[in-house]
């Protein structure tokens, strides 16, 4: 084993998953389907082939009774799961009470009331799952647990990127930055070099938009005369004679000298100021930036923020093959078709958010809804109503719940909050379990996001009590 552990509260259930894992005549690999997801597939699909052992890996939009059942006919010895099972544990564990499998958990959601052997949980051991560690981070926890100093990778610390890339798509460096463990991955990236820590201007699109559009689009702190207008944006680019084109093509912040990216940061600032932006906003306008050095500047892969983003384009669209093909490396058909699944994504987001912005939402005592039917899929409603928070009509003091119609004979439920909300007391995993079972569902998730599935026609009932219970947390 590995001789030092990245989280050392970690090290002992680490081990033991490796333990089994190892010992294992095969596995099945099972992950969620988010970036966090994905880059908890791709960490554990490379630690798994490092250490010669066999897997197969296998997607689920949600784990639930009927996947999990799905998942015991597979007759697998051993099988582990990324990024949920947690929350699932209750029902696992009846599958390994009655010998169907061993399941090895490596997850950063709320457990359910039972117990397995093989369970590695940052919120087991007190290390917040929701901003301190992702489900990425897990199976690098245990991939540095499985490595070996033979197998000529030492200590799989170069999985760290792809695990920094987990956390960033799971929305864990809201605050400006990774903290926790979290950190102490950031940290082994570094020494391995594959990662480099920078602060830098905290918007989307550093190292593929058009110079202006990046900061048109730029809406995480709005602007007036800059945020959604173009010719704003184009001005005050000229205004400071910073050129938005050479030789006939856009100019990207990655085409800046560091002059002249800290000469637009520190106006851009000064602008925010003169035109009454609050204070604590102008504070967000400067963040840290996570760049992954192996990859080619200018790509989507460069910037963990963006690299996330083309990773959620891809399994929430059915296709998980083509997000974990590129976490494995693949740099030719893989990555084209990723590029195709991110810009229907954006389509299908901006379309989203203005249904969402015609549509409204409708107020309860203590949260807001909208229910989207097909107007939406159930795979991005929850990306955008968190997304819609602080739009036209949507406010930011209050969580957001959003439906969607998954089939028939179902409904998904998604509930976003904000950092705020959850100083306040706000917990959405409680939220959705309690209430998606009063409406005869299930769910889970984290404090600041979560979701859950309820049978068609019982949303009245989940409002009723989901409202009750944020009303209860927030005093």
């Amino acid at each position: 084993m590995a001789a030092d552990a990245p989280v050392p509260e970690l090290a002992t259930t680490a081990t033991a998953c490796a333990e089994r894992l190892l010992a294992a005549d095969r596995v099945l690999l099972a992950s969620h389907i988010d970036a966090d997801g994905l880059t908890s597939a791709g960490v554990a699909s490379t630690a798994l082939e490092r250490a010669s052992i066999p897997f197969e890996t296998v997607f689920e939009k949600q784990l639930d009774a009927e996947s999990i059942a799905g998942i015991a006919e597979r007759d697998y010895d051993t099988v582990l799961f990324t990024d949920f099972g947690s929350g699932q544990l209750d029902i696992i564990a009846e599958h390994e009470s009655a010998g169907d499998f061993t399941p090895v958990i490596a997850d950063h959601h709320q457990p359910a009331d039972a117990d397995t052997e093989y369970h590695l949980n940052p919120l087991l051991e007190g290390i917040n799952g929701a901003s301190e560690m992702s489900g990425a981070g897990a199976a690098y926890v245990l991939a540095r647990a499985l490595a070996t100093e033979s197998d000529g990778t030492a200590d799989n610390r170069d999985l760290a990127a792809l695990a920094v890339v987990g956390a960033v798509g799971d929305m864990q460096a809201k605050s400006g930055a990774l903290h926790g463990a979290n950190a102490t991955i950031v940290a082994d990236g570094v020494e391995a070099g594959v990662l480099e820590e920078t602060k830098d201007l905290a918007v989307y699109g550093k190292q593929t938009r058009p110079l202006p559009k990046l900061l048109e689009y730029a809406s995480d702190v709005r602007i007036p005369g800059i945020t959604n207008d173009e010719r704003g944006a184009v001005s005050f680019l000229d205004d400071l004679g910073v050129a938005c084109r050479e030789e006939g093509n856009w100019k990207r912040w990655v085409d800046l000298t560091d002059d002249e990216r800290q000469s637009v940061a520190s106006a851009l600032v000064q602008h925010a100021v003169k035109r009454g932006v609050p204070a604590f906003k102008i504070d967000r306008l400067v963040g840290t930036t996570y760049i992954l050095r192996e990859e080619e500047v200018g790509t989507e892969l460069r910037d963990a923020s963006e690299f996330s983003t083309l990773l959620n384009a891809t399994a929430r669209y059915e296709r998980a093959d083509v997000g974990l093909a590129v976490c494995l490396g693949d740099r030719g058909e893989a990555l084209e078709r990723a590029r195709e699944l991110l810009r229907n994504h954006r389509r299908n987001l901006s379309e989203g958010i203005e249904w969402v912005e015609q549509q409204g939402v409708e107020q309860e005592d203590h949260l807001q809804w909208f229910d989207a039917g097909d107007e939406i899929r159930e795979t991005i409603v929850g990306i955008i109503a968190g997304m819609s928070m602080g739009a036209d009509g949507v406010s930011r003091n209050r969580p957001i719940v959003a439906f969607a119609r998954k089939n028939d004979e179902e409904t998904k439920v998604s509930g976003r909050g904000t950092g705020g909300l959850v100083s306040e007391g706000l917990d959405l995993s409680v939220v959705m379990k309690e209430a998606s079972q009063k409406a005869g569902g299930d769910g889970g998730g984290h404090d600041v996001a979560a979701g859950a599935t309820i049978p068609a026609g019982t949303e009245e009932t989940f409002i009723e009590h989901a409202d009750r219970i944020v009303g209860e947390q927030l005093g």
